[in-house]
């Protein structure tokens, strides 16, 4: 594994993005956090964490509402993602959505723009709204959340859904199935993964072989795993951290070079997937 500091993604449109960003679900959500979130995204920022993540559903849109504030005379430094909620994305909905999320934001466009997750709307429909949105350079790329690989097929088939940028879906060393199909899937079609909650939200951080690693390398159980899902080049994690402790604990991730015995000992607790399971999501 090959893991530093400007250790990058690259998208289908050939641009580099920094492999790690930064996310923000349950940001805004307390307001006694709201100053030291807001100094942690900035921090992250200038550590060259500079894909921050965030969606029209989180905090029923404070979440994006603060991360304009964390990046005011900074949008130039930063790839901005955002998402529109399923039940939002027909073709009108999605641009009014859209434009909603640009106005707390404080800006005039986002990087890239996601369907949080697959409803009931037909995706021809989000394909018009996305379409109009690129036009319009309200939006720059498009791509989709949580999309398991057959909804990645019936995507690539309709009119325009080649122009897809990335799947985010929840992947991390809890929650291998990806590895099955999807992954390779993805890379077949050069598509890139936003890894989402790659520490599992904390869970995993107690098992002992995550420990015996990071003892091994001087490092926190936390950057073993964020090290792990940094492992392939083409998937990009975004974690959340409210402190700007736990940013530079996840920065320091970057510089961690997993070996291959430290493989063999994630992989004995946490085994690779052995048949197709559908894709998790939480």
């Amino acid at each position: 594994m090959t893991s530093s500091d400007d250790c990058s993604v690259t998208l289908p449109s050939g641009e580099q993005v920094p492999a790690m960003g930064q996310g923000t679900w349950h940001f805004a959500e307390r307001p006694g956090r709201r100053a030291s979130e807001i100094a942690s995204l900035r921090l992250g920022i200038d550590l060259g964490m500079t894909v921050i993540d965030t969606a029209e559903m989180y905090a029923n849109g404070a979440s994006e509402t603060l991360v304009g504030e964390a990046i005011s005379g900074r949008r130039e430094d930063v790839f901005l993602v955002s998402k529109v909620l399923p039940h939002h994305a027909t073709r009108r909905g999605t641009k009014q959505a859209c434009q909603a999320s640009l106005r707390r934001l404080g800006t005039d466009h986002v990087d890239l723009y996601l369907l949080h997750w697959r409803g009931s709307v037909p995706l021809e429909e989000t394909l018009a709204g996305f379409a109009d949105l690129v036009e319009s350079g309200e939006v720059r790329y498009w791509g989709v959340s949580n999309f398991d690989t057959p909804d990645l097929i019936e995507l690539r088939h309709l009119s325009g859904g080649d122009g897809v940028a990335t799947d985010q879906i929840l992947y991390n060393l809890a929650r291998r199935g990806p590895e099955y199909t999807l992954l390779p899937w993805c890379r077949l079609h050069g598509l890139p993964i936003m890894a989402y909650s790659p520490i599992e939200q904390g869970r995993i951080l107690r098992n002992p072989a995550l420990a015996d690693v990071a003892r091994r390398h001087g490092a926190t159980p936390a950057q073993v795993a964020l090290a792990w899902v940094l492992r392939s080049e083409d998937v990009l994690a975004i974690p959340a951290a409210g402190t700007p402790e736990h940013v530079r604990e996840n920065a320091a991730a970057r510089e961690l070079q997993l070996t291959l015995a430290d493989f063999v000992i994630l992989d004995a607790a946490f085994p690779p997937p052995r048949r197709e399971a559908p894709l998790e999501m939480i």
